[in-house]
């Protein structure tokens, strides 16, 4: 699956795109046909410690899923998006079935 990465406020090295891209990888096992997504990663200016924000954005056949999630680290919060879109990607799935 092609991911468009864009980190805004800093610049993400090359090991975390990899571990993202990695991740969303496996979502191919739920649905194979994913058409590409865009992942935006965000350093919120909050003072919480929590202030690594995920947006990822996947693009179905005639629908769009999208998942926003925000932790401590961009691995955590990559981790919590992706679990979130397999959940929608499973529903998706099932929504389809029963039709």
């Amino acid at each position: 699956m092609k991911l468009q990465m864009h980190s805004i406020r800093f610049d993400a090295d090359q090991k975390l795109i990899n571990f993202i891209q990695k991740k969303a990888n496996k979502l191919d096992r739920f649905f194979d046909r994913i058409i590409d997504g865009e992942v935006y990663m965000r350093l919120d200016k909050d003072e919480n410690m929590e202030n690594k924000i995920i947006e990822i954005k996947l693009n179905i056949p005639r629908h769009q899923l999208f998942a926003k999630e925000r932790a401590k680290t961009f691995e955590q919060a990559s981790d919590m998006a992706i679990e979130a879109l397999k959940r929608q990607i499973i529903k998706h799935k099932d929504k389809i079935t029963a039709h």
